[in-house]
């Protein structure tokens, strides 16, 4: 007999050995990531868009991903319960000199918070100072910069030139289609509480995600 035929294959080195080893730190990396995914995904929850509003920017039917971990910054769309004055017709602000058929942007929200969830356009924050003209949020003297407004046309909703002052611990909410949004010119601003979360976009696992402007 061969006694060649006996002898256990040797095991190359080098190469193959850094290979396996390739092989076991992926494999480490790729779990590392799902586990992160995972973690993250918790604070992630998809909506589905209802309504115009946020046109161009968000269409009807299509479906947001929010983080509730992050702090609205101006800019930031945002999902949020509105104040209970926030209703389809007849929007009530808790100022009777303020929102429809006034020079005033609403700045006092009914205290009450609605079960609905909206999604909006964060233009101002706790103490600044906002107006509204020709459907562009003026704050602190100083236009937004909105090449994703829908022009809001001749409308009186359009204008709101008084200026009011945004209440300590809340923002103010306008929608992209200004022409056909039912926001916070009408019905005030909203308590930080209520914010569900920042409307964002995600990758790798929902591991990277960044707001959406």
């Amino acid at each position: 007999m061969d006694d060649s035929a006996l002898t256990p294959p040797t095991v190359p080195l080098g190469r193959p050995v850094r290979r396996r080893l390739g092989r076991r730190l992926f494999g480490v990396v790729a779990l590392g990531l799902v586990v992160l995914g995972v973690v993250m995904h918790k604070s992630i929850t998809q909506y589905k868009v209802t309504s115009g509003s946020m046109e161009p920017t968000l269409q009807i039917g299509e479906r947001v991903a929010t983080e509730a971990s992050r702090s609205p910054q101006v800019g930031d769309i945002v999902v949020f319960h509105p104040p209970a004055g926030a209703r389809a017709s007849n929007p009530l602000c808790g100022s009777p000199v303020q929102g429809d058929g006034s020079s005033q942007p609403c700045d006092a929200p009914l205290p009450q918070e609605s079960t609905r969830v909206f999604v909006k356009r964060v233009v101002a924050g706790p103490g600044d100072l906002i107006s509204i003209v020709d459907g562009h949020a003026v704050r602190n003297g100083v236009r937004e910069r909105d090449p994703y407004v829908e022009p809001c046309g001749a409308d009186a909703a359009c204008s709101f030139p008084a200026t009011v002052r945004v209440p300590p611990g809340e923002y103010y909410m306008l929608g992209d289609n200004r022409g056909a949004s039912d926001d916070s010119r009408f019905w005030g601003p909203v308590p930080a509480a209520w914010i569900i979360g920042t409307v964002v976009q995600c990758s790798l696992l929902d591991t990277v995600c960044h707001p959406v402007r």
